[in-house]
Protein backbone atom coordinates (compact mmCIF):
# COMPACT_ATOMS: atom_id res chain seq x y z
CA UNK A 1 0.00 0.00 0.00
CA UNK A 2 1.30 3.43 -1.00
CA UNK A 3 1.33 6.40 1.37
CA UNK A 4 1.42 9.88 -0.17
CA UNK A 5 1.62 13.35 1.36
CA UNK A 6 0.05 16.48 -0.16
CA UNK A 7 -0.73 20.01 0.96
CA UNK A 8 -4.50 19.85 0.51
CA UNK A 9 -7.33 17.51 -0.37
CA UNK A 10 -8.01 16.96 -4.05
CA UNK A 11 -11.46 18.34 -4.88
CA UNK A 12 -12.24 15.16 -6.84
CA UNK A 13 -11.61 12.85 -3.88
CA UNK A 14 -14.64 10.64 -3.31
CA UNK A 15 -13.47 8.97 -0.06
CA UNK A 16 -12.30 11.41 2.60
CA UNK A 17 -11.35 10.73 6.22
CA UNK A 18 -11.09 13.28 9.03
CA UNK A 19 -8.92 12.52 12.08
CA UNK A 20 -10.76 13.56 15.25
CA UNK A 21 -9.36 13.89 18.76
CA UNK A 22 -11.38 12.60 21.68
CA UNK A 23 -14.10 15.04 22.68
CA UNK A 24 -13.72 17.26 19.59
CA UNK A 25 -16.38 15.72 17.35
CA UNK A 26 -18.70 18.66 18.02
CA UNK A 27 -16.45 21.06 16.14
CA UNK A 28 -16.81 19.29 12.79
CA UNK A 29 -19.75 21.21 11.34
CA UNK A 30 -23.39 20.24 10.97
CA UNK A 31 -23.09 17.21 8.69
CA UNK A 32 -20.10 15.53 10.33
CA UNK A 33 -21.27 16.53 13.78
CA UNK A 34 -24.62 14.86 13.15
CA UNK A 35 -22.88 11.73 11.86
CA UNK A 36 -20.76 11.65 15.03
CA UNK A 37 -23.78 12.09 17.27
CA UNK A 38 -25.81 9.40 15.51
CA UNK A 39 -22.94 6.92 15.77
CA UNK A 40 -22.15 7.94 19.37
CA UNK A 41 -18.67 8.68 18.08
CA UNK A 42 -16.49 10.59 20.54
CA UNK A 43 -13.08 10.35 18.88
CA UNK A 44 -11.77 7.42 20.94
CA UNK A 45 -8.65 5.98 19.30
CA UNK A 46 -9.47 3.48 16.58
CA UNK A 47 -13.19 4.21 16.33
CA UNK A 48 -14.85 5.21 13.06
CA UNK A 49 -18.12 6.87 12.10
CA UNK A 50 -19.26 7.19 8.50
CA UNK A 51 -21.69 9.21 6.44
CA UNK A 52 -22.17 10.33 2.83
CA UNK A 53 -22.65 13.66 1.11
CA UNK A 54 -23.47 14.96 -2.35
CA UNK A 55 -21.06 17.52 -3.80
CA UNK A 56 -22.54 18.69 -7.09
CA UNK A 57 -23.12 15.46 -8.97
CA UNK A 58 -20.53 13.49 -7.01
CA UNK A 59 -21.31 11.31 -4.02
CA UNK A 60 -18.63 11.42 -1.34
CA UNK A 61 -17.94 8.89 1.37
CA UNK A 62 -16.91 10.66 4.58
CA UNK A 63 -15.31 8.97 7.57
CA UNK A 64 -14.48 10.25 11.03
CA UNK A 65 -11.44 8.50 12.49
CA UNK A 66 -10.83 8.64 16.23
CA UNK A 67 -7.27 9.48 17.28
CA UNK A 68 -7.93 9.64 21.02
CA UNK A 69 -5.73 12.02 22.98
CA UNK A 70 -3.42 12.40 20.00
CA UNK A 71 -0.54 10.32 21.35
CA UNK A 72 1.70 8.47 18.91
CA UNK A 73 0.00 5.17 19.68
CA UNK A 74 -3.48 6.69 19.40
CA UNK A 75 -2.63 8.15 16.00
CA UNK A 76 -1.22 4.83 14.80
CA UNK A 77 -4.35 3.10 15.98
CA UNK A 78 -6.49 5.60 14.06
CA UNK A 79 -4.54 5.05 10.86
CA UNK A 80 -4.76 1.29 11.27
CA UNK A 81 -8.51 1.46 11.86
CA UNK A 82 -8.96 3.40 8.64
CA UNK A 83 -7.07 0.80 6.64
CA UNK A 84 -9.02 -2.02 8.28
CA UNK A 85 -12.29 -0.28 7.44
CA UNK A 86 -11.47 0.32 3.78
CA UNK A 87 -9.10 -2.51 2.91
CA UNK A 88 -11.71 -4.68 1.15
CA UNK A 89 -14.39 -1.99 0.75
CA UNK A 90 -14.00 -1.43 -2.98
CA UNK A 91 -12.30 1.92 -2.43
CA UNK A 92 -8.88 2.13 -4.04
CA UNK A 93 -7.82 5.43 -2.49
CA UNK A 94 -8.66 7.46 0.59
CA UNK A 95 -7.72 11.09 1.27
CA UNK A 96 -7.05 11.94 4.91
CA UNK A 97 -7.65 15.58 5.82
CA UNK A 98 -5.27 16.67 8.57
CA UNK A 99 -5.31 20.20 7.12
CA UNK A 100 -8.80 21.15 8.32
CA UNK A 101 -9.24 19.25 11.58
CA UNK A 102 -7.23 21.39 13.97
CA UNK A 103 -3.51 21.71 14.72
CA UNK A 104 -1.21 18.77 14.10
CA UNK A 105 2.53 18.43 13.78
CA UNK A 106 4.59 16.32 11.42
CA UNK A 107 4.99 13.56 13.99
CA UNK A 108 1.18 13.24 14.21
CA UNK A 109 0.89 12.80 10.48
CA UNK A 110 3.71 10.27 10.32
CA UNK A 111 2.27 8.23 13.19
CA UNK A 112 -1.14 8.08 11.51
CA UNK A 113 0.53 7.06 8.24
CA UNK A 114 2.55 4.38 10.02
CA UNK A 115 -0.58 2.81 11.48
CA UNK A 116 -2.27 2.82 8.09
CA UNK A 117 0.76 1.21 6.48
CA UNK A 118 1.26 -1.45 9.14
CA UNK A 119 -2.37 -2.56 9.04
CA UNK A 120 -2.19 -3.12 5.28
CA UNK A 121 -0.22 -6.38 5.56
CA UNK A 122 -1.99 -9.55 4.45
CA UNK A 123 -0.95 -12.99 3.28
CA UNK A 124 -3.25 -14.18 0.50
CA UNK A 125 -0.71 -16.39 -1.28
CA UNK A 126 -2.62 -19.62 -0.72
CA UNK A 127 -6.18 -18.35 -1.27
CA UNK A 128 -7.42 -19.60 -4.63
CA UNK A 129 -11.14 -18.98 -4.11
CA UNK A 130 -11.14 -15.61 -2.40
CA UNK A 131 -14.45 -13.88 -3.11
CA UNK A 132 -14.21 -10.57 -4.93
CA UNK A 133 -15.69 -8.75 -1.95
CA UNK A 134 -12.97 -10.21 0.27
CA UNK A 135 -10.08 -9.13 -1.94
CA UNK A 136 -8.09 -6.07 -0.88
CA UNK A 137 -8.79 -3.00 -2.98
CA UNK A 138 -7.20 -0.14 -1.04
CA UNK A 139 -3.97 0.85 -2.74
CA UNK A 140 -3.25 4.45 -1.73
CA UNK A 141 -3.64 6.58 1.39
CA UNK A 142 -3.12 10.26 0.55
CA UNK A 143 -2.63 12.48 3.58
CA UNK A 144 -3.19 16.23 3.30
CA UNK A 145 -1.55 18.41 5.94
CA UNK A 146 0.52 21.58 6.25
CA UNK A 147 3.51 19.24 6.57
CA UNK A 148 3.31 17.84 3.07
CA UNK A 149 7.07 17.54 2.53
CA UNK A 150 7.54 14.41 4.64
CA UNK A 151 8.97 12.05 2.04
CA UNK A 152 12.46 11.91 3.56
CA UNK A 153 11.21 11.14 7.06
CA UNK A 154 8.60 8.75 5.75
CA UNK A 155 11.26 6.71 3.96
CA UNK A 156 12.71 5.67 7.32
CA UNK A 157 9.27 4.81 8.70
CA UNK A 158 8.43 2.81 5.61
CA UNK A 159 11.65 0.82 6.00
CA UNK A 160 10.53 -0.11 9.51
CA UNK A 161 7.06 -1.04 8.26
CA UNK A 162 8.63 -3.26 5.60
CA UNK A 163 10.69 -4.96 8.31
CA UNK A 164 7.53 -5.64 10.31
CA UNK A 165 5.76 -7.01 7.24
CA UNK A 166 8.74 -9.26 6.47
CA UNK A 167 8.53 -10.72 9.97
CA UNK A 168 4.78 -11.21 9.68
CA UNK A 169 5.22 -13.08 6.41
CA UNK A 170 7.93 -15.33 7.81
CA UNK A 171 5.84 -16.15 10.89
CA UNK A 172 2.66 -16.76 8.91
CA UNK A 173 4.13 -19.07 6.24
CA UNK A 174 3.26 -22.77 6.58
CA UNK A 175 6.02 -25.11 7.73
CA UNK A 176 6.19 -27.03 4.47
CA UNK A 177 7.15 -23.73 2.80
CA UNK A 178 9.29 -22.15 5.52
CA UNK A 179 12.01 -24.38 6.96
CA UNK A 180 15.67 -23.69 7.78
CA UNK A 181 16.98 -23.65 4.23
CA UNK A 182 14.09 -21.62 2.82
CA UNK A 183 14.27 -19.16 5.73
CA UNK A 184 17.85 -18.47 4.66
CA UNK A 185 16.71 -18.01 1.06
CA UNK A 186 14.03 -15.55 2.15
CA UNK A 187 16.74 -13.42 3.77
CA UNK A 188 19.02 -13.25 0.73
CA UNK A 189 17.47 -9.97 -0.44
CA UNK A 190 18.92 -8.26 2.64
CA UNK A 191 22.25 -8.27 0.82
CA UNK A 192 20.76 -5.71 -1.58
CA UNK A 193 20.39 -3.37 1.42
CA UNK A 194 24.04 -3.79 2.36
CA UNK A 195 23.65 -6.59 4.93
CA UNK A 196 26.49 -9.11 4.99
CA UNK A 197 25.19 -12.69 5.19
CA UNK A 198 26.97 -15.74 6.55
CA UNK A 199 25.43 -19.21 6.66
CA UNK A 200 26.69 -22.22 8.60
CA UNK A 201 25.56 -25.65 7.53
CA UNK A 202 25.34 -28.86 9.53
CA UNK A 203 28.94 -29.87 8.83
CA UNK A 204 30.33 -26.52 9.95
CA UNK A 205 28.23 -26.49 13.11
CA UNK A 206 29.36 -30.00 13.96
CA UNK A 207 32.99 -28.92 13.60
CA UNK A 208 32.29 -26.06 16.00
CA UNK A 209 30.80 -28.42 18.57
CA UNK A 210 27.20 -27.16 18.48
CA UNK A 211 25.84 -30.36 19.96
CA UNK A 212 22.78 -28.72 21.52
CA UNK A 213 21.44 -27.07 18.36
CA UNK A 214 22.27 -30.13 16.27
CA UNK A 215 20.62 -32.39 18.82
CA UNK A 216 17.32 -30.60 18.29
CA UNK A 217 17.64 -30.87 14.51
CA UNK A 218 18.68 -34.52 14.24
CA UNK A 219 15.12 -35.88 14.12
CA UNK A 220 14.21 -33.93 10.97
CA UNK A 221 14.99 -34.49 7.31
CA UNK A 222 15.30 -30.69 7.06
CA UNK A 223 18.95 -29.79 7.74
CA UNK A 224 19.62 -27.01 10.25
CA UNK A 225 21.21 -23.68 9.47
CA UNK A 226 22.73 -20.83 11.42
CA UNK A 227 22.34 -17.48 9.68
CA UNK A 228 24.22 -14.30 10.60
CA UNK A 229 23.16 -10.93 9.18
CA UNK A 230 25.63 -8.09 9.73
CA UNK A 231 24.92 -4.38 9.21
CA UNK A 232 27.98 -2.12 9.44
CA UNK A 233 26.44 1.33 9.75
CA UNK A 234 28.46 2.62 12.69
CA UNK A 235 32.09 3.37 13.34
CA UNK A 236 34.56 0.83 11.98
CA UNK A 237 35.86 -1.35 14.77
CA UNK A 238 33.05 -0.64 17.21
CA UNK A 239 31.67 -3.81 18.77
CA UNK A 240 28.23 -4.59 17.34
CA UNK A 241 24.99 -5.06 19.17
CA UNK A 242 23.93 -8.67 18.56
CA UNK A 243 20.32 -9.82 18.31
CA UNK A 244 19.78 -13.58 18.48
CA UNK A 245 16.56 -15.34 17.48
CA UNK A 246 15.14 -18.78 18.11
CA UNK A 247 14.19 -20.23 14.73
CA UNK A 248 12.33 -23.50 15.28
CA UNK A 249 10.44 -23.48 12.00
CA UNK A 250 8.14 -26.23 13.24
CA UNK A 251 8.01 -27.71 16.71
CA UNK A 252 6.32 -31.04 17.28
CA UNK A 253 8.03 -31.29 20.65
CA UNK A 254 10.17 -34.11 19.32
CA UNK A 255 9.96 -37.38 21.25
CA UNK A 256 8.27 -35.36 24.04
CA UNK A 257 5.43 -34.95 21.57
CA UNK A 258 3.00 -32.07 21.95
CA UNK A 259 -0.76 -32.74 21.97
CA UNK A 260 -2.26 -32.82 18.49
CA UNK A 261 -4.85 -30.05 18.89
CA UNK A 262 -3.16 -26.74 18.24
CA UNK A 263 0.13 -28.23 17.06
CA UNK A 264 -0.40 -26.56 13.69
CA UNK A 265 0.31 -23.23 15.40
CA UNK A 266 3.85 -24.33 16.12
CA UNK A 267 4.81 -22.95 12.71
CA UNK A 268 5.34 -19.67 14.56
CA UNK A 269 7.89 -21.10 16.98
CA UNK A 270 10.42 -19.26 14.83
CA UNK A 271 8.92 -15.91 15.88
CA UNK A 272 12.15 -14.80 17.55
CA UNK A 273 14.18 -15.48 14.42
CA UNK A 274 11.50 -13.77 12.34
CA UNK A 275 11.70 -10.68 14.54
CA UNK A 276 15.49 -10.55 14.25
CA UNK A 277 15.35 -10.86 10.45
CA UNK A 278 12.69 -8.15 10.24
CA UNK A 279 14.66 -5.87 12.55
CA UNK A 280 17.76 -6.26 10.38
CA UNK A 281 15.68 -5.36 7.32
CA UNK A 282 14.36 -2.27 9.10
CA UNK A 283 17.76 -1.19 10.43
CA UNK A 284 19.48 -1.62 7.07
CA UNK A 285 16.56 -0.17 5.16
CA UNK A 286 16.73 3.12 7.03
CA UNK A 287 20.57 3.09 7.00
CA UNK A 288 20.96 3.12 10.77
CA UNK A 289 24.24 4.57 12.00
CA UNK A 290 25.12 1.58 14.16
CA UNK A 291 26.82 -1.79 13.92
CA UNK A 292 24.23 -4.52 14.40
CA UNK A 293 24.31 -8.28 13.85
CA UNK A 294 21.34 -10.62 13.74
CA UNK A 295 21.98 -14.31 14.38
CA UNK A 296 19.27 -16.94 14.02
CA UNK A 297 19.48 -20.64 14.81
CA UNK A 298 17.19 -22.50 12.41
CA UNK A 299 15.97 -26.03 13.07
CA UNK A 300 12.91 -28.23 12.77
CA UNK A 301 12.06 -30.34 15.84
CA UNK A 302 10.68 -33.69 14.68
CA UNK A 303 10.26 -37.18 16.25
CA UNK A 304 11.82 -39.71 13.89
CA UNK A 305 13.99 -42.71 14.75
CA UNK A 306 17.10 -40.54 14.88
CA UNK A 307 15.55 -37.90 17.14
CA UNK A 308 17.09 -36.80 20.40
CA UNK A 309 15.67 -38.78 23.34
CA UNK A 310 14.68 -37.67 26.84
CA UNK A 311 17.68 -38.64 28.94
CA UNK A 312 20.29 -37.88 26.28
CA UNK A 313 23.25 -35.69 27.21
CA UNK A 314 24.51 -33.18 24.66
CA UNK A 315 27.67 -31.11 24.68
CA UNK A 316 27.21 -27.46 23.78
CA UNK A 317 29.64 -25.28 21.85
CA UNK A 318 30.71 -23.75 25.16
CA UNK A 319 31.79 -27.18 26.39
CA UNK A 320 29.06 -27.33 29.01
CA UNK A 321 26.92 -30.46 29.04
CA UNK A 322 23.14 -30.64 29.18
CA UNK A 323 20.94 -33.53 30.28
CA UNK A 324 17.89 -33.36 28.00
CA UNK A 325 14.91 -34.30 30.13
CA UNK A 326 12.30 -32.93 27.73
CA UNK A 327 12.86 -32.59 24.00
CA UNK A 328 10.10 -29.98 23.88
CA UNK A 329 12.36 -27.60 25.84
CA UNK A 330 14.36 -27.24 22.65
CA UNK A 331 14.53 -23.49 22.10
CA UNK A 332 17.08 -22.95 24.84
CA UNK A 333 19.27 -25.63 23.25
CA UNK A 334 19.22 -23.74 19.96
CA UNK A 335 19.85 -20.38 21.59
CA UNK A 336 22.72 -21.46 23.83
CA UNK A 337 24.90 -22.50 20.90
CA UNK A 338 23.92 -19.41 18.91
CA UNK A 339 24.91 -17.23 21.89
CA UNK A 340 28.27 -18.99 22.22
CA UNK A 341 29.02 -18.64 18.52
CA UNK A 342 28.02 -14.96 18.39
CA UNK A 343 30.31 -14.15 21.33
CA UNK A 344 33.24 -15.97 19.77
CA UNK A 345 32.85 -14.35 16.34
CA UNK A 346 31.70 -10.80 17.16
CA UNK A 347 32.87 -10.15 20.75
CA UNK A 348 29.77 -8.03 21.42
CA UNK A 349 29.18 -5.84 24.45
CA UNK A 350 25.40 -6.25 24.18
CA UNK A 351 23.29 -9.31 23.32
CA UNK A 352 19.50 -9.40 23.15
CA UNK A 353 17.86 -12.73 22.37
CA UNK A 354 14.22 -13.21 21.39
CA UNK A 355 12.34 -16.48 21.56
CA UNK A 356 8.86 -17.94 21.75
CA UNK A 357 10.34 -19.90 24.59
CA UNK A 358 7.85 -20.89 27.28
CA UNK A 359 4.14 -21.42 27.68
CA UNK A 360 4.64 -20.30 31.27
CA UNK A 361 5.21 -16.76 29.97
CA UNK A 362 1.77 -16.75 28.36
CA UNK A 363 0.26 -17.87 31.66
CA UNK A 364 2.08 -15.03 33.42
CA UNK A 365 1.49 -12.14 31.02
CA UNK A 366 -1.13 -13.23 28.53
CA UNK A 367 -0.85 -11.40 25.24
CA UNK A 368 -0.14 -7.86 26.43
CA UNK A 369 3.57 -7.92 27.30
CA UNK A 370 6.61 -10.00 26.49
CA UNK A 371 8.74 -11.08 29.42
CA UNK A 372 12.24 -9.71 29.86
CA UNK A 373 15.19 -11.00 31.85
CA UNK A 374 18.42 -9.02 31.97
CA UNK A 375 21.79 -9.09 33.72
CA UNK A 376 22.33 -5.33 33.25
CA UNK A 377 20.19 -2.56 34.76
CA UNK A 378 20.89 0.01 32.04
CA UNK A 379 20.07 -2.43 29.25
CA UNK A 380 16.85 -3.44 30.99
CA UNK A 381 15.76 0.18 31.37
CA UNK A 382 16.64 0.99 27.75
CA UNK A 383 14.66 -1.96 26.42
CA UNK A 384 11.62 -1.16 28.56
CA UNK A 385 11.73 2.43 27.26
CA UNK A 386 12.00 1.18 23.67
CA UNK A 387 9.07 -1.15 24.32
CA UNK A 388 6.88 1.69 25.57
CA UNK A 389 7.86 3.93 22.65
CA UNK A 390 7.20 1.22 20.05
CA UNK A 391 4.14 -0.27 21.79
CA UNK A 392 6.00 -3.60 21.85
CA UNK A 393 5.80 -3.72 25.62
CA UNK A 394 8.05 -5.61 28.03
CA UNK A 395 7.67 -6.66 31.66
CA UNK A 396 10.79 -7.52 33.62
CA UNK A 397 11.15 -10.79 35.54
CA UNK A 398 13.84 -11.71 38.06
CA UNK A 399 17.10 -13.56 37.64
CA UNK A 400 18.63 -15.06 40.76
CA UNK A 401 21.14 -17.76 41.70
CA UNK A 402 18.35 -19.14 43.88
CA UNK A 403 16.74 -20.58 40.75
CA UNK A 404 19.92 -22.25 39.49
CA UNK A 405 19.52 -25.29 41.71
CA UNK A 406 16.28 -26.08 39.87
CA UNK A 407 18.21 -26.88 36.67
CA UNK A 408 21.27 -28.54 38.20
CA UNK A 409 21.71 -32.10 36.93
CA UNK A 410 23.13 -35.01 38.94
CA UNK A 411 25.01 -36.35 35.89
CA UNK A 412 25.67 -33.29 33.67
CA UNK A 413 26.33 -29.59 34.10
CA UNK A 414 22.63 -28.78 33.87
CA UNK A 415 19.20 -30.05 32.88
CA UNK A 416 17.30 -28.44 30.02
CA UNK A 417 14.13 -28.07 32.09
CA UNK A 418 13.24 -27.45 35.71
CA UNK A 419 9.99 -28.02 37.59
CA UNK A 420 6.67 -26.56 36.48
CA UNK A 421 6.93 -23.59 38.81
CA UNK A 422 9.04 -20.67 37.59
CA UNK A 423 9.34 -22.22 34.14
CA UNK A 424 10.14 -18.99 32.31
CA UNK A 425 12.71 -18.03 34.93
CA UNK A 426 14.57 -21.34 34.85
CA UNK A 427 14.69 -21.10 31.05
CA UNK A 428 16.35 -17.69 31.37
CA UNK A 429 18.73 -18.99 34.05
CA UNK A 430 19.72 -21.73 31.61
CA UNK A 431 20.60 -19.20 28.91
CA UNK A 432 22.47 -16.98 31.36
CA UNK A 433 25.00 -19.77 31.86
CA UNK A 434 26.20 -19.23 28.31
CA UNK A 435 26.69 -15.46 28.48
CA UNK A 436 30.27 -14.35 28.98
CA UNK A 437 31.29 -12.11 31.85
CA UNK A 438 31.14 -8.44 30.90
CA UNK A 439 28.45 -8.90 28.24
CA UNK A 440 25.21 -7.00 28.84
CA UNK A 441 22.48 -9.50 27.99
CA UNK A 442 18.71 -9.54 27.87
CA UNK A 443 16.40 -12.43 27.07
CA UNK A 444 12.96 -11.59 25.69
CA UNK A 445 10.38 -14.37 25.95
CA UNK A 446 7.83 -13.40 23.27
CA UNK A 447 5.71 -16.56 23.41
CA UNK A 448 2.51 -14.59 23.94
CA UNK A 449 3.25 -11.88 21.41
CA UNK A 450 4.34 -13.36 18.07
CA UNK A 451 0.82 -14.48 17.14
CA UNK A 452 -2.60 -13.09 18.05
CA UNK A 453 -6.02 -14.73 17.91
CA UNK A 454 -7.75 -11.36 17.54
CA UNK A 455 -7.05 -8.03 15.89
CA UNK A 456 -4.57 -5.75 17.61
CA UNK A 457 -3.91 -2.00 17.49
CA UNK A 458 -2.01 -2.10 14.18
CA UNK A 459 -2.38 -5.69 12.96
CA UNK A 460 -5.08 -8.17 12.05
CA UNK A 461 -5.30 -11.47 13.90
CA UNK A 462 -2.39 -13.73 13.04
CA UNK A 463 1.28 -12.77 12.84
CA UNK A 464 1.91 -9.55 14.77
CA UNK A 465 5.46 -8.63 13.76
CA UNK A 466 6.27 -8.15 17.45
CA UNK A 467 9.86 -7.25 18.22
CA UNK A 468 10.89 -5.46 15.04
CA UNK A 469 9.93 -1.96 16.15
CA UNK A 470 11.21 -2.65 19.67
CA UNK A 471 14.69 -3.59 18.46
CA UNK A 472 14.80 -0.80 15.90
CA UNK A 473 13.75 1.80 18.48
CA UNK A 474 16.38 0.51 20.92
CA UNK A 475 19.10 0.90 18.30
CA UNK A 476 17.90 4.37 17.30
CA UNK A 477 17.74 5.58 20.89
CA UNK A 478 20.93 4.10 22.34
CA UNK A 479 23.38 3.23 19.56
CA UNK A 480 23.12 5.94 16.91
CA UNK A 481 24.95 9.23 17.35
Amino acid sequence: MDIQFVAQIDASADVVAFPVRKGEAGALGALLGAAAAQARFDGAAGTIAETAAIDGEQAKRLLLVGIGEGSEHDLERGGAALTAKLQTSGATQVHVDFASTGPSDADDVLAFAMGARLRGWRLDTYRTRLADKAKPTLKTVTIASPHSDLSARWAANEAIAEGVAFTQTLVAEPPNILYPESFVERCQHLADLGVELEVLDERQMKALGMGALLGVAQGSTRPPRLLAMRWNGGNAGDAPVVFIGKGVTFDTGGISLKPGPGMDMMKWDMGGAGAVAGAMKAIAGRKARANVVGVVGLVENMPDGNAMRPGDIVTTMSGQTVEVLNTDAEGRLVLCDAISWAQKVYDPKVIVDLATLTGAMVISLGHEYAGMFANDEALAADLIAAGEASNNKLWRFPLSPAYDKLIDSPIADMKNIGPREGGSITAAQFLKRFVNDGVAWAHLDIAGMAWADKDGPVYAKGATGYGVRLLDRYIAAKHEG
